[in-house]
């Protein structure tokens, strides 16, 4: 009867080790195919990341062209506005040289009025 008792003990063990053989073969490859679900998921994460940031990085190049338009167009303007104001002053001094002190002297007079009351 010893015979009896050990060998279906041993068939036990055996096919508890083989149970939990396949457990761990079957936890092993389940941890195999999420990791792959997940490498997967950080590539298609990042390739939209990338395309996004490729996006956001076209648009403010376009805005920042167009600005740059914008201030090149405004910055032109006001240098030939100022170019214009010199000008008609230079005219205008050599039409009336005397009102051109007298206006100087009188801008000079109030400007420092007023720097001097601050």
């Amino acid at each position: 009867m010893t015979d009896e008792n050990t060998t279906p003990n041993t068939d036990g063990k055996a096919a508890t080790k083989d149970n939990l053989a396949d457990a761990k073969a079957h936890a092993k490859q389940a941890a195999e195919e999420l990791r792959a679900a997940a490498e997967e998921k950080a590539r298609e994460l990042k390739t939209a990341a990338e395309a996004k940031a490729r996006e956001f990085r076209d648009t403010a190049s376009a805005k920042a062209g167009e600005y740059r338009e914008k201030a090149e167009h405004f910055y032109g303007d006001a240098r030939a506005k100022a170019r214009t104001w010199q000008d008609e002053g230079e005219v205008f001094i050599r039409e009336k040289p005397l009102k051109a002190v007298v206006c100087a002297l009188v801008a000079g007079f109030v400007l420092g009025a007023l720097f001097r009351s601050k």
